[in-house]
């Protein structure tokens, strides 16, 4: 009798649970509707395809439903839709707690690198560049995405992730093939324009009239030279506004560095060809031997960093920043720089974030007309003299969800659902378009964003070009990001506020980064591809080679090309 009261009992418990997660799964359901219906209309799925992925979601979250998780991002509006409507609605249809944290890029940097040191678990997942895919793949401290979901993560992958819809997977895959990094934006550095001050007649005239070319489009260096004299020095004022030719940013801050890492260098074509980063030499100026050691950033053990190459683009950074750009710009940095271009005064600025679009497209901004049409627009970037076929042209930035075996397993997994959700078909679309940092080629091809397109300024066909690969983010070859990249603005800003020659600063910069490697090499802290610098050498032994380093050129300032911005699209597009 007793073991019938029992066996009653435990049937009416698993009864009530039952209908307890019946109930709960109701409502996880209804709150799945609810969030399709305010945040989720536009989507390249339609309503049944995105309710079975929310489905999938609030199924595979049941083991960590009252969880509270802890991820982080840097301040991009896109990363600040992730935190105030994503997070959210994730919570009301899994009941796992999402606190997304947004602070500065150098804190995430930061953050990252201590709990990397420390093994002690800060926050459960990390929105990380992928610059960083040479410290990932060299520590075996960040969890290879790719082993995990075939291992811890085989039932918490998302059936309808569709990897290969991704734009920028390439850049977060390491050389032993293995996927670090699960991209959630991508943005890249373009050249913009104000298209109505090109198109005007006069200014057209006048410029061909000094310079003996026509006014448009800058396909090299020298063109952008002379278009920023001309709009600085000659033309000074449209409409009673002072104006200028250039912009940039100057002031002795981490940001700087990211202005010349972040493949400054290799625009006037100081690295090796190859893409995505240069081989062996990549867009730091770091060489690798064959099997991925890198060996020397300096020219005199075979690196570019100190190159003829790299002087002439740090010379024309300053000189560029001295002459054409607001005597303000020098004390800016990219938080402070990058709203100037709207605010109606700059002609064209060579090394400009795609991140930015979004903030320029404001109808009472004087860089767009009344139906909130822009005035501006943004090309592929012009190449120095040093640049050539086959190397990469610019830089692409590419967040990426990142994880580390310090995380506790179940945390861990919990992020890695709250990741899938950033980048899920379900919701990528409203994302893209909220803060214009597409990763999917499904959204890139969308209806929508063909209708946003004409308000966009050549954003979605530069990501519908074959041409988008051509930008791409910091390679395999650096082998430390959080111990190197401070070197650069802590090395270059000197050169920058005039306190010594490009030359030197560069020298200084290589130097700093040969020991810093030298170093770690020494350390043995390394899983694999630990550095393996070569013995310095007499430096023109390494400029009589063939690629980079290459040798000074006899003329770094040829005849400025240009081509008229509509030519130049049909030609970008047909290729």
């Amino acid at each position: 009798m007793k073991n019938k009261k029992l066996k009653y009992l435990s049937l009416m418990i698993s009864g009530a649970l039952l209908a307890s997660s019946q109930v709960y799964a109701q409502d996880y359901r209804a709150a799945a509707e609810k969030a399709l219906d305010e945040h989720f209309k536009r989507s390249t799925l339609s309503r049944e395809e995105q309710l079975k992925e929310l489905e999938w979601f609030i199924k595979a979250a049941e083991p960590f439903r009252g969880m509270e998780i802890k991820t982080v991002a840097e301040g991009l509006t896109t990363h600040t839709y992730e935190a105030e409507v994503l997070a959210e609605v994730f919570t009301d249809i899994t009941g796992i707690e999402v606190e997304h944290n947004i602070i500065g890029e150098g804190d995430v940097v930061d953050t990252m690198q201590t709990q990397m040191q420390s093994n002690r678990n800060i926050y459960d997942g990390y929105v990380n560049d992928s610059d960083a895919i040479g410290t990932h793949l060299r520590y075996g401290k960040t969890i290879a995405i790719s082993d995990a979901m075939e291992n811890e993560w085989k039932d918490y992958t998302n059936p309808y992730l569709d990897l290969d819809d991704f734009i920028g997977l390439q850049y977060t895959t390491g050389p032993d093939g293995k996927i670090y990094q699960l991209p959630t934006q991508q943005f890249a550095n373009l050249y913009w324009f104000r298209a109505d001050w090109f198109d005007r007649e006069d200014l057209q005239e006048q410029f061909r009239e000094r310079y003996g070319y026509d006014l448009g489009v800058p396909l090299n260096w020298s063109a952008y030279e002379d278009i920023a004299e001309f709009f600085s020095v000659h033309v000074k004022e449209i409409d009673g506004e002072r104006v200028y030719g250039h912009m940039d940013y100057g002031r002795r801050d981490p940001s700087l560095g990211w202005r010349f890492h972040d493949s400054w260098l290799s625009m006037a074509g100081m690295g090796s060809k190859g893409v995505p980063f240069g081989n062996p030499v990549d867009d730091w100026g770091i060489r690798v031997n064959e099997d991925g050691n890198p060996v020397g950033a300096s020219v005199s053990r075979g690196g570019a960093t100190n190159s003829p190459a790299s002087v002439y683009a740090v010379t024309k950074m300053v000189e560029w920043l001295r002459d054409y750009a607001p005597e303000s710009a020098r004390g800016m940095t990219f938080g402070e720089a990058g709203p100037v271009p709207a605010q109606g005064q700059i002609a064209q600025q060579i090394f400009w974030y795609t991140a930015f679009t979004a903030d320029m497209t404001d109808p009472s901004l004087p860089v767009t007309d009344d139906e909130g049409n822009p005035k501006w627009r943004m090309a592929p970037s012009p190449t120095g003299p040093y640049w050539e076929e086959g190397m990469k042209v610019g830089y692409q930035d590419v967040g990426s969800w990142t994880f580390f075996n310090s995380t506790p397993e179940d945390r861990r997994t919990a992020a890695w659902l709250f990741a899938q959700f950033t980048v899920s078909k379900t919701v990528s679309l409203e994302k893209t378009i909220a803060g214009l940092t597409p990763i999917r080629r499904s959204d890139i091809f969308s209806e929508e964003m063909t209708e946003l397109a004409p308000k966009l300024g050549g954003l979605v066909e530069f990501y519908r070009s074959e041409n988008e690969s051509m930008w791409t983010p910091t390679g395999t070859n650096v082998p430390d990001y959080p111990r190197l990249a401070p070197l650069w603005w802590q090395n270059l800003a000197p050169a920058v506020n005039g306190e010594v020659t490009p030359k030197a600063a560069l020298d200084d910069l290589a130097e700093a980064m040969d020991r810093t490697m030298s170093r770690l090499a020494r350390a043995d802290v390394f899983a694999k591809y630990a550095p393996v610098l070569n013995e310095p050498r007499d430096p023109q032994y390494w400029l009589d080679q063939p690629g980079a380093p290459k040798p000074k050129l006899d003329n770094e300032k040829p005849q400025g090309e240009t081509k008229p911005y509509d030519q130049m699209m049909e030609e970008w597009m047909a290729e």
